[in-house]
């Protein structure tokens, strides 16, 4: 329910929804109130004309009976069971009623007199009835009461016709009022979703800024977003250019002491020669590591990172035949998959450089790589057909300046910087026995595309 709240278009389209419907549900009702007003003042006006008209149509004959000149003029007071209905009362108990009472008596209250009215429920043939009672005179006899009276029901049959129709006819409105406002804040909103695809853009890689042809309510916040992602990347191309110094300055006084080595060594100083060397040497690999790292590590969280697979391998493996094809390793790629990865090109150049030359290094005459997609992730699988490894030493050759054996070439950084590399992107790397006799890497790293 939380998440529901955090969303600008829930809120909007809910706040709308409830004022829409608490209106019109208002208006419903004050419509409702305000015709059954009317109707019932209608029934009772036609109550009245009728009551009139009844007044000078009653006669009295010479023996005291009741009786009509002729008939009223609405024929809804004939058949039976109509819903309307008359009687009159003398006071000598003589009455005459409609023909619509079929004989039937029809409750008149008493407590009226001097030509009084009011209006009265009682309980009618068929069912309640709305009853307006008056006393009146009649030539040649005295007060006479009356009632007439329509039934509730008949009073309810329109309300309720009217109360439907009302219902339909809101709730149309309503669908129509909550359609127009959820077009209304897809539309006002839609700004904000063109900002997150660009935004997500420049996450990829295939923008570097936001586009300033936006809405002036959040043109500002792209130019605050812009300038923000123009100082990040300027702090990051500082930090690698400072990287890169750092290496060259320190690598300047190493180059310096090796050749200062090779003198002594030349001079007949062996032992000097080699301490001076194996320490620069161990220098040299920490200062590679800790660049490597370094200058990933700034890489990781900026925006825009990204590299396309196919096109970070190509080159890569196009380097790796011309070194090794020497000794008759041949390199063959697969891509059952393709994309860019969250991983800056140049770092996944050289994670795959890496692992490439140990495999190539190691292998019997045969590297397979394969690209593949598994999930979120997308895995690059480089195995050889190589001695491999056994189990246990899966860890140790992350190490840094770990070499299982000292007869090949390197310093023992490959695949330690491979390592820490492909954490700081939040990736991973794996080892374990390659179909081909020899070991297999795995790779993993979360797609952008």
């Amino acid at each position: 329910m939380r998440r529901i709240w955090t969303s600008f278009r829930t809120r909007l389209i809910l706040g709308a929804v409830v004022w829409i419907i608490a209106g019109l549900a208002l208006s419903g009702f004050v419509l409702s109130e305000l015709f059954k007003a009317h109707v019932t003042q209608q029934f009772d006006d036609e109550l009245h004309g009728h009551a009139a008209e009844l007044a000078v149509l009653v006669g009295v004959s010479p023996n005291g009976e009741l009786f009509l000149h002729r008939r009223l003029s609405d024929p809804r007071f004939l058949p039976k069971d109509s819903g309307f209905y008359w009687r009159v009362e003398a006071e000598n108990g003589a009455s005459i009623g409609s023909p619509s009472l079929a004989g039937r008596p029809l409750p008149l209250p008493a407590g009226i007199s001097g030509g009084g009215e009011r209006h009265v429920y009682v309980n009618g043939p068929s069912g309640p009835l709305r009853l307006v009672q008056r006393t009146f005179a009649a030539p040649g006899a005295g007060p006479l009461r009356m009632g007439i009276g329509v039934d509730q029901r008949l009073l309810d049959e329109v309300l309720a016709r009217f109360n439907w129709t009302l219902f339909l006819s809101l709730a149309i409105i309503a669908c129509g009022l909550i359609s127009a406002a959820i077009l209304q804040v897809w539309f006002g909103l839609r700004p904000l979703s063109g900002m997150r695809h660009a935004l997500s853009e420049v996450r990829m890689g295939r923008a570097s800024r936001l586009p300033e042809d936006l809405p002036s309510e959040v043109r500002p916040l792209a130019a605050d977003l812009n300038a923000l992602l123009e100082g990040n990347l300027e702090m990051l191309r500082r930090a690698r250019t400072q990287a890169g110094n750092l290496a060259h300055a320190l690598k300047t006084p190493l180059a310096i002491l090796l050749d200062e080595a090779q003198r002594l060594r030349a001079a007949g100083h062996e032992e000097a020669a080699e301490v001076i060397t194996l320490q620069c040497d161990r220098m040299r690999r920490q200062i590679d590591y800790q660049i490597a790292r370094a200058r990933a590590a700034a890489l990781t969280r900026a925006p825009g990172v990204a590299a396309d697979v196919k096109a970070t391998l190509e080159p890569v493996v196009k380097a790796m035949r011309r070194l090794h094809g020497r000794r008759g390793v041949t390199f063959s790629v697969a891509y059952e998959a393709d994309g860019a990865v969250a991983v800056d090109a140049q770092d996944l150049g050289e994670i795959a450089g890496n692992v490439l030359d140990n495999a190539g290094k190691w292998a019997d005459g045969r590297v397979e790589i394969l690209v593949r997609r598994k999930g979120e992730l997308i895995e690059i699988v480089v195995d050889d057909d190589g001695p491999g490894l056994p189990p246990e030493s899966y860890e140790h050759v992350f190490g840094v300046g770990e070499r299982l054996d000292e007869r090949m070439p390197g310093h023992g950084l490959g695949l330690s910087i491979v390592k820490d590399l492909v954490g700081l992107y939040e990736g991973q790397v794996a080892l374990d026995a390659a179909p081909l006799g020899g070991l297999r890497l795995t790779l993993a790293f979360r797609t952008i595309s």
